[in-house]
This record gives C-alpha cells, structure tokens and sequence, in this order.
C-alpha cells in the first residue's frame, strides 16, 4: 500500500502505460522503475497470498475464521489485480482509483487477521501440549 500510495502521490501512475508488463519488458529501464517496483511487489504479495489461502484449507488445524479471512484475501488480491490493470487501461479515472485504494484496506485487514488468527492457533496448539 505504501508503494501504490507514493505512485499515485507523485504522479507516476501511468508512467508505464501497458499491463502487466512496461514497454521496455521485463526488466525495466530508470523512466519505469518505480511503477515496475510496484508491479513487481504487489505480483510477489499476491502469490504470497494465495498461497497462504490455500495452504489455510490444506491445513488440518486451521480454523473457519482462518480459512475465512485466507480466502477473503485471496478474493480481494485477484479484485486488485483486476482494478489495477483497469486503473492503467481506464487511464487512472477516479473512481476506480478510489475502489483500488478501497480494496488494498480491506485486503490488508483480511491479511492482519489471517496472521492474528494463525498465531493464536499456534498458541493454542502450543497450550494444548504442555
């Protein structure tokens, strides 16, 4: 979110106007480097997400509100995914850059409490044992 915020502050939203990728590909040159970061990071901590998702119903302890909140932020990662690729084609219009920044909140809460959950099941595991 940190990132995302100081792309749009400083106007670098549609410094690298196709998607996913930057005119120059993969690798970008200093004209798309901040927007490629950003891309870059929300691509890892999307797959790093759904994984996490995933790995909260493949594993035999988690609990509803787990699996509910992995799941509810693998829905909003792949809703942001899809609002920033609209965001650059819909040339930043703002109500969707409104959405997109609405989205990231309510994907952050779902990844706090997806990690608060995890722990205390952790700690009650840990409890259980001794």
């Amino acid at each position: 979110m940190f990132i995302g915020g100081y792309v749009s502050a400083a106007g670098l939203g549609l410094t690298c106007p196709d998607w996913p990728l930057c005119p120059s590909g993969i690798f970008p040159n200093e004209k798309y480097l901040i927007e490629w970061t950003h891309r870059a990071v929300a691509a890892t901590t999307g797959a790093l997400i759904i994984a996490t998702a995933v790995s909260c119903w493949f594993t035999k302890n988690s609990n509803k509100y787990l699996k509910l909140t992995g799941t509810l932020g693998a829905v909003f990662v792949v809703t942001q995914i899809t609002l920033g690729a609209l965001v650059i084609d819909l040339k930043l219009h703002a109500l969707l850059v409104a959405i997109h920044l609405g989205i990231g909140i309510l994907l952050f809460a779902m990844v706090l409490l997806t990690t608060l959950f995890a722990f205390r099941l952790g700690k009650a595991t840990i409890q259980a044992n001794i």
